[in-house]
């Protein structure tokens, strides 16, 4: 159900929203830059750069601006994955809010903008790290996912490193002990050498890669923004055997992204000695959290908290049938709760399909 109203009016306050479709103008990106310092959870799919992204061929990308006159109060940026107009992801959100702002009005406006922007889209998706309850009342259904560990990073490294897991803290040091150093990629021969690892990755059996590879020319592109991406490299010898990136909004939220390993070094803890590394960089920058990208067992041994993730979404397929099938696996999966000794593959199947 999309608000007949063409302007948003909540408390007798109106916000007026503007939809860019590439990358902003002098005046458009000057109020976006002021306002991200301002924001709650700004990330590297936030900023302006989210245009500059080599990964969007055929998807459409833009940005909703909510402004409360000249200010920008609110952000969001998503893309068009053929019938879907979707913000964000059960793992990240692509959506932030001035601290100070009402979200109940600024979320409006954005929904206003989103709808526009769907035109006749079958399914509107949107990710945030708050709940817009606000949401519900056009139309959008809401859902909590199990969200990112993350850390605050105001703690410092030396308190952090306390808040690792015994397990975690052993697996830094035995990385450390049996050579493995990590440094930061800067050359196109260590893109290479990462591409190299990622396409190894990507054949494993331990992993079930989701859609495809990415080429070495897209590589280089992404590596190119400095300014909102880093990648990190683990050598063991002469040779490199993992790697894993971060992109962020300088000041605001790091995210840990694109992590790819060699099988037969893993028994090295690669992995846990470049995420160890990437948390000490991100206190040196000045960054005030790191989200892990995930919850699996992996990152909760690195401390911090799990911040649940929230999906707002409106089904306009033919009777809804994205919407039934979610009703359908949450009562598959509750009728499992009450069997004991279930088979944990059969809930991690519904699990993946529900998202």
């Amino acid at each position: 159900m999309e608000p007949k109203n063409p302007r948003t009016v909540i408390r007798g306050h109106a916000f007026k929203y503007s939809i860019l479709r590439r990358f902003p103008n002098s005046s458009e990106e000057r109020a976006w830059r002021e306002f991200l310092p301002r924001s709650d959870w700004p990330s590297h799919y936030t900023t302006p750069e989210f245009f500059l992204e080599p990964f969007w061929e055929g998807k459409r990308p833009f940005s909703i601006l909510v402004y409360d006159g000249d200010k920008v109060v609110a952000v969001l940026t998503g893309l068009h994955e053929g019938n879907h107009v979707i913000s964000g992801l059960p793992s990240r959100p692509q959506v932030c809010f001035d601290r100070a702002v009402d979200y109940s009005q600024a979320a409006h406006a954005l929904a206003r903008g989103l709808f526009e922007e769907a035109g006749s889209a079958k399914m509107v998706s949107l990710y945030s790290w708050t709940p817009l309850e606000i949401l519900r009342d056009i139309g959008f259904k809401l859902r909590a996912f199990e969200g990112c560990v993350v850390l605050d990073l105001t703690l410092g490294p030396e308190v952090l490193f306390q808040q690792i897991h015994t397990s975690g803290r052993r697996d830094i040091r035995l990385a450390k002990r049996k050579g493995v150093e990590v440094f930061e990629a800067t050359s196109e021969a260590d893109l290479s050498a990462y591409y190299d690892v990622y396409c190894h990755w990507q054949r494993t059996s331990r992993k079930k890669i989701e859609g495809e590879r990415v080429s070495f020319p897209v590589v280089i592109a992404a590596y190119a923004l400095r300014s909102n991406r880093r990648l990190f490299l683990a050598r063991y010898g002469e040779k490199i055997i993992a790697g894993s990136s971060v992109r962020f909004s300088p000041g605001g939220l790091i995210e840990n992204a694109g992590n790819s390993s060699l099988d037969e070094y893993i028994r090295l803890k690669p992995n846990d000695l470049l995420k160890w590394k990437m948390i000490e960089w991100s206190c040196t920058e000045g960054f005030s959290r790191f989200s892990l990208g995930g919850a699996h067992p992996f990152h909760r041994k690195s401390g911090g908290s799990v911040v649940p993730i929230y999906r707002h979404r409106v089904d306009r397929s033919l009777l809804r049938r994205h919407d039934l099938g979610d009703a359908l696996i949450e009562a598959a999966r509750q009728s499992l709760k009450r069997i004991p000794l279930i088979n944990t593959t059969v809930r991690n199947i519904l699990g993946k399909r529900s998202r």
